[in-house]
């Protein structure tokens, strides 16, 4: 039988120990404690997307993943399931496997053939830039006592190659023609699980909320190195609750920005967003103007893939072993789909400032705004 606290993982020939334990414990007891990759990849013409995620939450023994398509409206999704110590040093869960090939240079995401949806791909993707941190997310609950968020995350441009398959048809996927945004995130995460039936937890989603998450790529017209503009803003009631926002240089220099101001549109019905422009304080005065817009009508939608809840499942929910489901929906903009799905969804923008232009995705959760046209009655999170 095993013995409580003496499990030994691979990861622990490493010199790379940080606590007193092994690998298999992580220093919180939180239940929400997460390890998560994510990763959304993009045709440059807006053809075609896909969307990659993998959760690992030790006190809770569960790994969970999903593999999905965006393709103009069209969305397919594949997600899967399992009990942690049945192989705690996969990184991986049914059909789904992620690989680091190169540290923080190249990694490999793949999604088998499988009998849930009829989509497979195998993808690498190559740095362009390095990864950055964003600001750390610590956050309490809105009575000011538990930590509800203590999160860590980078992210990072990538090219990608490979190929994706839908319905039997393959296309091959090309570093030219394709790029993408991975992020690692590790920390006690906000929406793991249901919520304790026996604590009070109002939702910041059913009051005034928005909340933009967009890293952001330019390439200057003259063909000097790319740059990066990355911000996430939470915002409840006319209060930001976080806020991180950097100017990225290929040396790995990070600018901090302070805050933000957007002039954007978002179409009444689905919420999903139109373009406009945002505006960043630089700090001394200074002042930095975005434009972006849609690349078409791509766009995964999240919800799907478990954020803030699909029919009732949640990420880390335990299923047992080798659990699979998904779905295809054909149309994302059926108001009874978007209501199972939520609004949020990875948005393929493109970008523009001064000469520089470029490419990016844009996340945006937004309820009642008059300044956006939108009203509570149309609303939905």
């Amino acid at each position: 039988m095993r013995q409580i606290m003496q499990v030994v993982v691979p990861a622990d020939e490493y010199l790379v120990h940080q606590t007193p334990e092994t690998f298999a414990t992580v220093s919180n007891a939180d239940i929400s404690w997460t390890e998560k990759v994510w990763l959304s990849l993009f045709a440059r013409d807006g053809s075609v997307q896909i969307d990659f995620g993998i959760g690992k939450y030790h006190n809770r023994n569960v790994i969970d993943g999903f593999a999905g398509v965006s393709r103009g409206v069209e969305q397919i999704t594949v997600r899967a399931s399992t009990e942690l110590d049945t192989d705690f040093s996969r990184v991986g869960v049914g059909p789904i496997d992620y690989e680091v090939v190169e540290p923080m240079n190249k990694v490999r995401a793949v999604l088998r053939a499988n009998d849930v949806q009829p989509i497979s791909f195998d993808v690498t993707l190559t740095a362009v830039l390095p990864p950055f941190l964003e600001r750390k997310d610590a956050q309490r609950g809105s009575d000011g006592f538990r930590v509800a968020s203590d999160l860590r995350r980078f992210h990072q441009l990538c090219t990608v190659s490979g190929w994706l398959e839908i319905d039997g048809e393959r296309t091959e996927i090309t570093d030219e023609t394709w790029l993408g945004y991975r992020d690692r995130s590790w920390g006690v995460r906000m929406d793991v699980g249901e919520p304790a039936p026996d604590v009070k937890a109002p939702n910041r989603m059913n009051e005034d909320f928005l909340l933009t998450w967009s890293p952001m790529y330019f390439q200057p017209a003259d063909g000097s190195d790319p740059y990066e503009i990355h911000h996430y803003l939470q915002w409840v009631d006319g209060e930001v609750h976080y806020f991180s926002g950097f100017v990225n240089y290929p040396d790995g220099r990070q600018e901090p920005l302070h805050g933000c101001v957007d002039d954007l549109k978002y179409d009444p019905a689905t919420r999903r967003l139109l373009g406009g422009t945002m505006t960043f304080d630089a700090g001394w005065g200074e002042k930095r103007t975005i434009e972006i817009e849609p690349v078409s009508d791509t766009g995964f939608h999240l919800g799907t893939a478990l954020y803030f809840g699909f029919k009732g499942d949640r990420h880390g929910m335990w299923h047992g072993v080798d659990h699979t489901a998904g779905e295809r929906y054909e149309d994302m903009t059926r108001r009874e789909t978007i209501d199972e799905a939520h609004q949020l969804r990875d948005c393929v923008i493109r970008t523009k400032e001064g000469d520089a232009t470029g490419y990016g995705i844009f996340e945006s959760i937004v309820g009642e705004h008059p300044r956006y046209g939108l009203t509570r009655e149309d609303s939905f999170l």
